[in-house]
C-alpha cells in the first residue's frame, strides 16, 4: 500500500470505537500487562483451562475484539504488545469496523470462530468475511486463562512480522498466464498464491497495469508481495506471461497435497524455464524456491561428477561399498538393510545410494587430486549452485561450502553444510542431462533485462555417464518404485537427508523424463522413494 492513514490510540482504547454487540455483555477492562495481564485471579491455578475458562476468556477476547478496545483484547493474550499492535492496525490502518464474531463450539481449548465486517475507505465499502481459530492457555506466571496469540487468530493469512492496513495498493494488479497465455489464478492453483504475489510486487509496474484500492496484508519477509483480502476499487490489470505449464503447475498442486510439508519445482532442461512450483506448508512459505535444508543423497549427482571430472573414478570404476566409513573422527553408516559390495562400481553404488563408497572416494587419500574446496568448485563452476540466480522472484541459489574434516565428507551425501531446495536440485538434474547449465527462471529476463547466471557446464563424456547412473536408479537401484510405469527416457536419485531432533529423516528426490526435470522435498517423509518420489514422478507424468 502506498497509503493508509493510522489510527490514534487514547487510554488504550481504538479512536475509533466498531461497532459489534454480539459480546456486549461481558464487562470489558484493559489492565497492566504481566504474562498476558495483571490480574491475580486465578492465579494459583495450574493444568489445562478449563471448559467454564476457555468460554468465559474467548467470550472477553471477541466482545473487546467487536469493540475495538485494543488494550483489553491485548491483555487477554499471552503476548499482549504484539496483539495490540495488530489490533490497533486491524481497526486503524486497515480501517475495518462493524466487526462481528461468532463462535463455533468450542473443541478441548480451541475455539473456532467466523468474523463478518466492514473494510471502508475514502467512501467506499466491502463487506469482509473469514473463519479462523484460538487456543486457550494457561499463563505461565499468573495462572490465568488466557488466549495464545498468534497472529492469525486475527486472520488466517497473518504471519508474525505481517500487518494489515488499506489504500492504495503497492503494486497494480497483474493476470498472470502460464506458458500457453493460459490465465493462473490463486483460486484455480492455490500454491501459486505467494509465487503470484510475489511476482505482482516486482513486474506490477511493467505489465501494463495501474494500482487499485484495497485492504491488503503486508508481509515482513524479503521479497513477499502484499496478499490482497478485498478490492474496493479496481485497477487497471496488467498482463504478465511466465514459464509455468498449466498442466504440469495442476499436476504439482494435486501431488504435493499427499504429504505434508512438501515443496516440488519442475523446470525444462533445454531451456532453464520453471514449468511448475508448488509447496504444501502450514506457514506459506515458499521452501520450493528459498528452502535450505541438506539435500541428502541427491547431492551425488553433484558428488560423481567431481569424481569423474578429477579423474578418481568413472561410472564403471571402482567405488566399494563397505558396511561403514570412518574419516577424520567420523563414521559413516549405509541405510539399514544394504548389504556391503566391496566389489562395486560406482554406477552400483549411485544407484544404490552407498554413503560409504561416497565418502571414502572422496577423502583425498591415495593421492587423489582432491581437496576441501574440490565439491564446491564442481557445484559452482559445472552446476552454477551459489552464483545468485536471478529467477523473477527471491530465490535461494543452493550453498556447498568449502569444509574440512568430517564435514567434508557429510558434504559428499548431501549432509554437513550443503544447504538446497527442489529448484536447486530440478537445475542439477537439468545440468546433469543435459551438459549445460541453463539458470532456471520464471519470467523472461527479456522483461526487465536482468542477468542471469551462468556457469561452464559438464563435459561430454560426464553427461554421458551421469544420465546412465540416473537411469539404472530410476529402473533398478533405489528410484525404481517411484518411477515404475513412466515411459520414455527417464533417470532419477533419491536422497534422504537427516536432521538434528528429527526422527524422521527428510524424504528428497530428483528425477527426469525427455525434457522434464522435477525435484521434491518433503519434511520427515522418510526414504527418497517414500513422499518425495512419488510427487516427482506425478509431475514428470504430466510431460510439461
Amino acid at each position: 500500500m502506498r497509503n493508509g492513514a493510522k489510527v490514534a490510540i487514547v487510554g488504550g482504547v481504538f479512536a475509533v470505537v466498531v461497532g459489534g454487540v454480539g459480546y456486549g455483555a461481558y464487562n470489558v477492562v484493559s489492565t497492566v500487562n504481566g504474562d498476558g495481564g495483571s490480574s491475580a485471579a486465578g492465579a494459583e491455578r495450574t493444568g489445562p483451562p478449563s471448559g467454564d475458562e476457555v468460554e468465559e476468556t474467548s467470550g472477553k477476547f471477541f466482545a473487546a475484539w467487536e469493540q475495538g478496545d485494543a488494550a483489553a483484547a491485548a491483555d487477554l493474550t499471552d503476548n499482549a504488545a504484539a496483539a495490540r499492535e495488530l489490533l490497533v492496525a486491524y481497526g486503524g490502518q486497515a480501517h475495518i469496523g462493524k466487526v462481528k464474531v461468532t463462535p463455533g463450539k468450542a473443541v478441548g481449548t480451541r475455539v473456532p470462530f467466523s468474523v463478518s465486517a466492514t473494510v471502508s475507505y475514502e467512501g467506499k465499502s466491502k463487506p469482509l468475511t473469514y473463519k479462523s481459530e484460538l487456543g486457550i492457555v494457561r499463563g505461565e506466571t499468573t495462572g490465568r486463562a488466557l488466549v495464545d496469540w498468534r497472529p492469525s487468530v486475527l486472520h488466517p493469512d497473518l504471519q508474525a512480522g505481517d500487518t494489515l492496513l488499506t489504500g492504495e495498493s503497492a503494486s497494480p494488479p497483474i493476470e498472470a498466464l502460464d506458458r500457453d497465455g493460459a490465465v493462473l489464478t490463486k483460486e484455480k492453483y492455490p500454491s501459486l498464491g505467494p509465487v503470484l504475489d510475489a511476482l505482482r510486487e516486482r513486474y506490477g509496474d511493467k505489465a501494463g497495469g495501474s494500482p487499485g484500492v484495497e485492504l491488503a496484508i503486508r508481509h515482513a519477509g524479503e521479497g513477499t508481495g502484499d496478499t490482497t483480502l478485498v478490492t474496493l476499487a479496481k485497477g487497471k490489470t496488467g498482463k504478465l506471461r511466465t514459464t509455468i505449464g498449466a498442466g504440469a503447475q495442476a499436476a504439482a498442486e494435486k501431488a504435493v497435497k499427499q504429504y505434508p510439508e512438501s515443496s516440488v519445482v519442475a523446470v525444462k532442461p533445454s531451456t532453464g524455464e520453471v514449468l511448475a512450483v508448488a509447496n504444501h506448508r502450514e506457514d506459506a512459505f515458499n521452501a520450493a524456491f528459498q528452502g535450505k535444508a541438506a539435500p541428502g543423497s541427491t547431492m551425488k549427482i553433484v558428488t560423481a561428477a567431481m569424481l569423474i571430472d578429477n579423474g578418481v573414478t568413472a561410472m564403471n570404476g571402482p567405488a566399494p561399498c563397505p558396511a561403514t566409513a570412518t574419516w577424520q573422527s567420523g563414521t559413516f553408516h549405509n541405510l539399514t538393510g544394504m548389504q556391503p559390495d566391496e566389489n562395486a562400481t560406482l554406477a552400483n553404488s549411485f544407484a544404490r545410494s552407498c554413503n560409504t563408497a561416497f565418502v571414502k572416494l572422496v577423502d583425498g587419500s591415495d593421492e587423489r587430486p582432491l581437496s576441501d574446496e574440490s565439491l564446491t568448485a564442481e557445484a559452482q563452476e559445472r552446476f552454477g549452485i551459489g552464483k545468485d540466480w536471478k529467477t523473477g522472484i527471491v530465490s535461494f541459489d543452493g550453498s556447498v561450502p568449502a569444509s574440512e574434516g568430517a564435514k567434508r565428507a557429510a558434504n559428499a551425501i548431501g549432509q554437513g553444510d550443503v544447504q538446497m531446495n527442489p529448484l536447486n536440485m530440478a537445475s542439477v538434474t537439468a545440468t546433469a542431462i543435459t551438459g549445460t547449465f541453463r539458470q532456471p527462471y520464471l519470467v523472461s529476463p527479456k522483461l526487465d533485462g536482468r542477468q542471469l547466471a551462468t556457469a561452464r557446464g559438464l563435459p561430454g563424456g560426464t553427461v554421458a555417464q551421469l544420465k546412465q547412473m540416473m537411469r539404472l536408479t530410476a529402473t533398478s537401484g533405489t528410484g525404481a518404485q517411484a518411477m515404475a510405469g513412466l515411459g520414455g527416457d527417464i533417470g532419477a536419485k533419491t536422497g534422504s537427508a537427516e536432521v538434528d531432533g528429527q526422527e524422521t529423516s527428510n524424504s528428497w528426490f530428483t528425477g527426469f523424463r525427455g525434457d522434464v526435470a522435477a525435484a521434491a522435498m518433503t519434511e520427515k517423509g522418510g526414504h527418497g522413494g517414500d513422499a518425495a518420489g512419488p510427487i516427482v514422478a506425478a509431475v514428470l507424468r504430466t510431460g510439461g
